[in-house]
Parts: C-alpha cells; sequence; structure tokens
C-alpha cells in the first residue's frame, strides 16, 4: 500500500490518498476543490471505497460530496459531530468571512467508539482524539506505521482549541494518552504542513514539553 498527500484549498488542508495495488483506495479529510479531486482520482485509475473524516470543520468537508457521488462510496465521522456536515455553524464556514457556508450530505457511518475499522484491504484503528474538535478522531494503520491525526498533532504545534467544542486541556490529553502512546517511528501524518513523527514530537513539539 502507498499514501499520497495532496494539500487542498485556500488552508492548504491534507487530503491523504491511501491505494493498493488493486487500485482500490480511501479517502481522509477531501476538503476542497471536489473537481480536481475527483479528476486526480480518475487520472490514477482509483476506486475509493470509503472517505474517512478525522472531524467536519469546513475545511476539511468541502469535497465530500464530490468524491462521495462520483464513485459511491460512504462517509465516516464520529457521532458527536454527526450534523456538523449539515450546519455551517457549527462547521464554521459560517464564520470566516468570504467563505460561502459549506454543506454535505449526512455520513452514512458513523463512529461511536474506539475500534478497528476494516474497509476492503484497509484496517485501522480508530483513536478518539477529541479536543480540537468533540468529536475529532484519528485513524491508526500499525502495519504501515502511520497515523492520520486530523488538526489534533502537527509538526511543531497542536490543533487550535478556540472554535466551538474546542477545549485546549482535552487536546493535551488525547495527544498525551493516545498519540504519544504509539511506537516514537509512527509518520503523524497531519492536517495541514508537513508529516512528522510521534518521537520528534515527542523531543521537539514546545506544546508538549512537560506535559
Amino acid at each position: 500500500m502507498k499514501w499520497t498527500q495532496i494539500p487542498l484549498g485556500p488552508l492548504q488542508t491534507n487530503a491523504y490518498i491511501i491505494e493498493n495495488e488493486k487500485k482500490e483506495a480511501v479517502v481522509i479529510d477531501p476538503g476542497s476543490q471536489g473537481d480536481e479531486l475527483v479528476k486526480w482520482l480518475q487520472n490514477q485509475e482509483l476506486t475509493p471505497l470509503a472517505i474517512l473524516l478525522t472531524h467536519a470543520h469546513f475545511d476539511h468537508i468541502g469535497a465530500v460530496d464530490a468524491v462521495r457521488e462520483t464513485f459511491a462510496c460512504p462517509v465516516y465521522l464520529h457521532i458527536a459531530e454527526k450534523d456538523w456536515l449539515l450546519d455551517p455553524a457549527k462547521n464554521g464556514s459560517a464564520r470566516f468571512t468570504g467563505n460561502e457556508p459549506i454543506v454535505a450530505k449526512a455520513a452514512e457511518k458513523l463512529i461511536d467508539k474506539e475500534e478497528q475499522l476494516t474497509i476492503g484491504p484497509f484496517q485501522f484503528s480508530i483513536l478518539e482524539t477529541p479536543g480540537h474538535s468533540p468529536g475529532s478522531v484519528s485513524y491508526y494503520q500499525e502495519e504501515a506505521e502511520i497515523v492520520y491525526s486530523g488538526d489534533a498533532l502537527f509538526a511543531g504545534s497542536i490543533g487550535r482549541t478556540d472554535l466551538p467544542g474546542g477545549n485546549h486541556s482535552q487536546l493535551l490529553q488525547s495527544i498525551h494518552d493516545k498519540l504519544l502512546e504509539l511506537p516514537e517511528n509512527t509518520v503523524v501524518a497531519c492536517g495541514h504542513g508537513s508529516t512528522t513523527t510521534i518521537g520528534q514530537e515527542m523531543d521537539s513539539n514546545p506544546f508538549l514539553s512537560g506535559f
């Protein structure tokens, strides 16, 4: 299997495409530029089996319907944010000047606990990592040694917690209890910016020092 990072939209939100040799794929956080993302998937001859959302802020969901409707694949989202796709006030698009309200159809699959998620040949461990938003989750692939952390943990930083439902202490607890417990060589595929590793963030992330 291999994965590709594709920054999308004005906030350069990272979409991740995980694929296997049979050209089956999983799309994580298709945030914007739906037509371009669909065209890229088609040019790569990929067949998405599912869309996984780390959370439902507007910059992570803008291309959800374009991908879902083109490939007829279900969307997975934590139950704590089940109505955010439909509500610009909750997904944040109503708060930012210049943004058109962003809405998508409701998710077909609601996550309500930490468990193993199997989508075709793809295996993920769901980690509940709230704090940036109430329903934030991270998707961990142990065999591939990578965790898709959304906006929980970044290279040298952590997610913002000043949006509705954000909680700084809860985010730090999530990072400490769930992400920093992963092997240090685990790649952290962040929602924005470059990838990092758990070990690097343990050693040098100023937001985590002394926690």
